[in-house]
């Protein structure tokens, strides 16, 4: 990172807010948790009062059921949150996870992840974002391009008018009309660990591949909206195929220890 044009309490600021991702990465974080939870919290209510939440119980309880399942290996804070899931009333296949506890699943999600091991692909990649901070780390990659010198001013801000660009900062950008995807370090970040996750809790890591395969194969001019969101590196199966196998042990002692999920729509 490069501060020497900066002023030096920012220099100050962003040197001492470096911290380092779940897989060893170094970071920027210039907010607290507390303020990314109050973030994803109204991000998802505005979400709730715009109607994009929709009735189908059968599709919540399935995809909580899946939820549920890998919330129970994340490290703490998160595997001790109240999680809640709403299905959002989208054909286009795509999912997120906020900070605070928060989940949605796009209708269109479940005609692709066709059962509950290539959901928990999902899942666990969008769980892992929020594990990983990545909202976190766009909010002050942002606050640090505007020179801002402290996180409370801008986070004030931006729970202003421009509450748009805040949930497309968190990864909610399809739902709100703007595209922010995350960048390919976050994205293999959250494959990495999303994939760990699900073999962690019983689901079949090989799944990653075959879903990754699917949404390939429905690419074409108009790209799932979970691929257009996601970009990827044309290596991405192939590295998510080399974990896969080097996970299965880690599956199959999970599956014989009792983490055995039955999820079912």
């Amino acid at each position: 990172m490069n501060i020497r044009n900066l002023s030096i309490p920012l220099a100050t600021a962003l040197l001492a807010a470096c911290v380092t991702s779940p897989t060893g990465r170094s970071q920027l974080m210039m907010v607290s948790d507390s303020q990314m939870s109050q973030m994803g919290l109204s991000a998802f209510n505005d979400m709730r009062k715009q109607g994009k939440f929709v009735d189908a119980p059968r599709e919540r309880a399935y995809a909580t059921c899946v939820s549920h399942a890998l919330i129970a290996v994340l490290p703490p804070p998160w595997n001790a949150q109240q999680w809640e899931v709403q299905i959002i009333g989208d054909d286009t296949a795509n999912a997120f996870a906020l900070p605070g506890g928060r989940i949605g699943v796009n209708r269109g999600m479940f005609k692709l992840a066709t059962d509950q091991d290539q959901l928990a692909v999902v899942l666990g990649h969008e769980l892992s974002h929020v594990v990983s901070r990545h909202g976190a780390e766009r909010v002050s990659d942002n606050m640090a391009a505007q020179a801002a010198v402290a996180a409370g001013s801008i986070y004030a801000g931006t729970r202003g008018s421009d509450t748009g660009n805040v949930a497309a900062l968190l990864g909610v950008g399809a739902q709100v009309g703007i595209l922010l995807p995350f960048s390919r370090t976050q994205e293999s970040e959250a494959d990495t660990l999303g994939q760990r996750y699900m073999a962690q809790a019983g689901f079949d890591p090989r799944a990653a591949v075959t879903l990754w395969d699917k949404m390939g194969a429905q690419g074409g001019s108009k790209p799932p909206a979970f691929l257009s969101t996601h970009p990827s590196s044309g290596n991405r199966a192939q590295a998510l195929d080399r974990q896969a196998q080097q996970l299965l042990p880690v599956y199959q002692q999970a599956r014989a220890s009792g983490h055995a999920p039955n999820c079912r729509l």
